[in-house]
């Protein structure tokens, strides 16, 4: 398929190199001109701009950092002067797979926008971490109408293993807010049980082990360890370098309690792993991977 890529950052350029790898047509931009040419020695063709990228293409794929991002990018900028939005640039029939993960309201305004063009969208964020982008293993959690979602899906199972619809548009990111809200809050919890165990003497990786295989397993436990030295290839072992940024943690912990606010849920711990990435951050840790957390634990 004739395939545009939006956004060529940790996530986004694995997830475009797997779909040129498996033969489609993928023009690809980011603003990073970096990025670009990281891409472009692969073998997938750069454009120059938003606007050229989608000439011609079937399919427009969008990884981007937040809702203002993608609203700027296929609504425009609201300013009579300012950038057109892209949806306006695209053919009926085409499809647009967001992969972002933004607030939910923005999804359903692009969707919206979207079908009054007779252009098919979904927003489908992922899970699964920079490791899941490059070994094609992702989560996709879909929101959108079932006919929009099987045009999608083959591209998914390109970039993915488990394709989850949520529902209709929009709900692919409250999906991803509470899985993302839960990941935080557990995050805090094994960096802290960690923590715990090493100022108490333990060997960090025998500590891992137990937990990893008693009641406190999780997920950080199993592909994520914080403390460096434990795993290879985790952003902990490599001075919390690359992975989901502190600030993306920080974006979507607020996301989810924007949320939790406007349908009136309880989420206290939602609420405290907030505060604490917002600390981490202040603290200048924003660029770093989010499992530096156990750093703020520690007093480091």
């Amino acid at each position: 398929m004739k395939i545009a890529f939006i956004g060529l950052g940790n996530m986004g350029a694995p997830m475009a190199l797997n779909l040129h790898k498996a033969g489609h047509q993928v023009a690809a931009f980011d603003l990073s001109d970096e990025a670009c040419q990281r891409l472009g020695n692969e073998g997938v063709r750069i454009a120059d701009s938003a606007s050229n990228v989608v000439r011609g293409v079937e399919v427009v794929i969008s990884m981007l950092p937040a809702s203002q991002h993608v609203e700027a990018l296929y609504l425009g900028n609201g300013l009579g002067h300012g950038q057109a939005g892209l949806l306006r640039q695209l053919p009926a029939g085409t499809l647009v797979i967001d992969c972002s993960t933004i607030a939910a309201t923005s999804a359903r305004k692009v969707a919206d926008a979207a079908a009054k063009l007779q252009i098919a969208c979904v927003d489908a964020p992922v899970s699964g971490g920079t490791g899941g982008a490059i070994a094609g293993t992702l989560t996709f959690m879909v929101g959108g109408v079932t006919r929009d979602l099987e045009r999608a899906r083959p591209l998914l199972e390109t970039m993915g293993q488990n394709i989850f619809h949520a529902g209709e548009a929009g709900a692919g990111q409250t999906a991803k807010i509470c899985n993302n809200m839960l990941l935080g809050i557990l995050m805090i919890g094994t960096s802290e049980a960690l923590a715990l165990g090493v100022a108490n003497g333990l060997d960090a990786k025998v500590l891992s082990e137990i937990m990893r295989r008693s009641s406190g397993g999780n997920w950080a436990l199993e592909k994520y360890n914080p403390l460096p030295g434990v795993m290879e290839n985790t952003p902990a072992s490599r001075g919390y370098a690359g992975g989901f940024g502190t600030d993306l943690m920080l974006k979507d912990l607020g996301l989810a309690q924007e949320n939790a606010s406007a349908v009136r849920a309880a989420t206290p711990l939602g609420g405290l792993a907030r505060s604490l990435y917002a600390a981490h951050s202040l603290a200048g840790s924003g660029a770093l991977d989010f499992s530096s957390v156990i750093r703020l634990l520690q007093g480091k």
